[in-house]
């Protein structure tokens, strides 16, 4: 009797472990807002359970219309409670589901600072704008008081400087700053130089996931563009999408991520306007074909069967089958509120899983634009992770606003 209460006790506090760590864990994850459609009912998953409040203690979450707000109460399965949230009521979202492969053309805010190099001078090897304080990653915006926005603007004034200080206003982290140094004379050449490797533009090929039929406001690859050289966000000052057709599919296996190889067509598609931590943005300029879905809110994604719309050859999107394996509803990051399973025969023969340039695939699941692939799992090509669509269209519609206001 004494050994079968020790092993209950062990069973009891073990269970108890669990819950007050499942408790912990959703109360840390689950964000402190949401948002449904009119008339729609507030849930969330199987296991938490959500009860309406108001001041008075009645229910009002049937009646609320487009602009209410409602606090819910959340518990683990009806009995462990977690926390109130509050819950907005909106129009439903609709919106234009693509999966077409888009080319991004990326102009830079100034100049990027890609690498530092020594001079081979008379004197010896030097690094003047090292010595100077500037870094891998910072941008200049301006030499000597006038704005750059290209290499060759910057590579003028620096060769062409006679020997004389060069001041550059940098930003780096978000605060401008001044740094001055002297170019010297490499040996065997014309002209000075500084020590700097720079960039002043970008470009790729990425999935349109979609657009706002609307408004024209688009959203794309559900991550923002980094530079290969700095691994930061590149700078946009301006930029455009053009159409584009993919040629070839590098494979994904494991330790090698695969790539959808494609070329830019003729034409353009719209504006870029913003390159942020969960995709580009932009307006459209011409409306490609796709179709026309409802955005389900993030607390209506489900694990289970889901469907990926993507391109593997030319311009035409195919679906195919996935398993939408973990859902992160909270977190800092956005672009991995999912974990994505390929499951579908033809795109794992074809590419192997889920590979580079398929970034912005949407995933469509019970009817609805659920979310989009953002990235690849390095060691297992058929998993990979996912953003919420509903994340992306806030982005696309605030940036919109935004837009209006400044040229209002």
């Amino acid at each position: 009797m004494r050994r079968l209460g020790r092993v209950l006790y062990i069973m009891l506090v073990l269970v108890c472990a669990v819950v007050l760590t499942a408790v912990g864990y959703y109360r840390y994850a689950l964000p402190d807002r949401f948002t449904v459609s009119e008339g729609q009912q507030f849930c969330i998953g199987r296991l938490v359970q959500s009860e309406t409040l108001t001041a008075s203690g009645g229910d009002r979450a049937a009646a609320a219309a487009v602009g209410d707000e409602y606090r819910a109460r959340l518990s683990l399965g009806g009995l462990f409670p977690l926390k109130e949230v509050t819950v907005s009521v909106s129009d439903r979202q609709v919106v234009m589901v693509c999966g077409i492969p888009f080319g991004i053309k990326m102009y830079m805010e100034g100049v990027l600072v890609i690498g530092l190099s020594d001079v081979t001078t008379a004197a010896g090897n030097v690094n003047p704008a090292a010595a100077a304080g500037v870094c891998v990653g910072d941008v200049i915006r301006a030499v000597n008081g006038r704005s750059v926005t290209t290499s060759r603007q910057l590579s003028d004034v620096i060769n062409d400087c006679e020997g004389k200080p060069v001041t550059l206003r940098l930003c780096r982290d978000g605060v401008d700053f001044d740094a001055t140094f002297t170019p010297v004379r490499p040996v065997g050449e014309t002209g000075y130089r500084g020590g700097m490797w720079v960039r002043d533009s970008a470009a790729g090929v990425g999935t349109l996931t979609f657009y706002d039929p609307a408004t024209g406001a688009f959203g794309g690859l559900g991550h923002a563009v980094f530079d290969a050289d700095t691994g930061q966000e590149t700078p946009l000052g301006s930029g455009e999408i053009v159409p584009a057709r993919i040629f070839d599919v590098i494979k994904g296996k494991s330790g090698s991520p695969g790539e959808l190889r494609g070329s830019f067509e003729p034409g353009t598609l719209g504006r870029l306007l913003q390159n942020g931590q969960d995709g580009l943005y932009g307006q459209l300029t011409a409306y490609p074909i796709g179709r026309t879905l409802p955005v389900a809110p993030r607390q209506q994604v489900h694990k289970g069967t889901a469907q990926l719309l993507t391109t593997l050859s030319g311009t035409e999107p195919q679906l195919y089958e996935v398993e939408i394996e973990q859902i992160r509803y909270g977190g800092t990051n956005t672009t991995r509120n999912m974990v994505v399973r390929v499951t579908d025969p033809r795109l794992l023969e074809q590419a192997g899983g889920i590979v580079q340039g398929m970034s912005g695939s949407p995933l469509i699941q019970d009817g609805a634009l659920v979310g989009a692939v953002t990235h690849v799992l390095v060691d297992d090509a058929t998993c990979g992770y996912a953003i919420f669509a509903e994340t992306m269209l806030n982005t696309a519609q605030s940036v919109t606003e935004e837009k209006q206001k400044a040229a209002s």
